[in-house]
């Protein structure tokens, strides 16, 4: 049976519409993942769904077991993995309470376990990852978002840093020269891990913020968090279109 897994991120502790059956505590070669794995329906569809910050969003970016959560998720039968990222807008269109697919990521974290190959069977894993993200999972999503009348942007690139500070506005110009469209803390190695798996992994980014420099007040929780509880609605309603095309088993 077909089973989808989503990473939640900052805003997307509980996952809208999921109807949990059990909690699953995965053990790992890797440690423990985030979190309790739940799983449940999400319309007919079986799905598995981890928050990457743990349920009181207390893991900083750069303290996450990724490795862990892909891990388990793989273990519990997944074979597509949709991630949802609260991120800053850089490019041109990338402004708060726009959704995006992105289709690119340059990676500048550090530190990180950014990979499961420990050199122990004597063979070097080298994925192709000319595409971080899977094809055909994007183009599921962009599937889902029109057919529920969402509006999105089709492609962008993922800058993703180290955190958990926010950027200087000299990095945003820097990632803008480097020709990045968002910024984000976590879209990395998680992207990266699910390929070695061979799991289908796609982004789903809410642009809370112009990124450090780019707008005309200064950054405020308050109102990235007003427009995380917008954008966490909509994302809701793409995950449920999705799953009613790609993921719907019967009971």
């Amino acid at each position: 049976m077909s089973c989808l897994g989503i990473i939640g991120g900052t805003g997307i502790a509980q996952l809208q519409d999921l109807v949990v059956y059990t909690q699953q505590d995965v053990s790992t070669p890797y440690g423990p993942p985030s979190g309790p794995i739940q799983e449940g329906r999400l319309g007919d569809a079986r799905v598995c769904f981890v928050h990457r910050h743990g349920g009181a969003a207390t893991i900083p970016p750069h303290r996450i077991n990724y490795r862990a959560n892909i891990w388990a998720l793989q273990a519990l039968g997944v074979s597509e993995i949709v991630g949802i990222n609260a991120v800053g807008g850089i490019g041109e269109g990338m402004c708060p309470g726009r959704l995006v697919i992105p289709d690119q990521l340059i990676d500048y974290t550090w530190g990180r376990e950014h990979t499961f190959d420990e050199g122990r069977d004597g063979r070097l894993l080298h994925i192709d990852f000319t595409e971080p993200y899977s094809r055909d999972l994007r183009l599921a999503l962009l599937a889902a978002a029109d057919s529920a009348r969402i509006d999105c942007e089709r492609a962008g690139v993922h800058g993703v840093l180290q955190g958990p500070r926010l950027e200087t506005a000299a990095e945003v110009r820097k990632l803008a020269r480097d020709g990045c469209d968002l910024v984000g803390m976590t879209g990395m190695p998680e992207a990266a891990l699910a390929r070695e798996l061979g799991l289908a992994y796609a982004a789903v980014c809410m642009v809370v913020n112009p990124a450090a420099g780019l707008g005309d007040l200064p950054l405020s929780q308050d109102a990235m968090h007003q427009i995380l509880q917008r954008e966490a609605a909509v994302v809701g309603r793409l995950l449920l279109a999705l799953v009613a095309a790609q993921f719907s088993t019967p009971d």
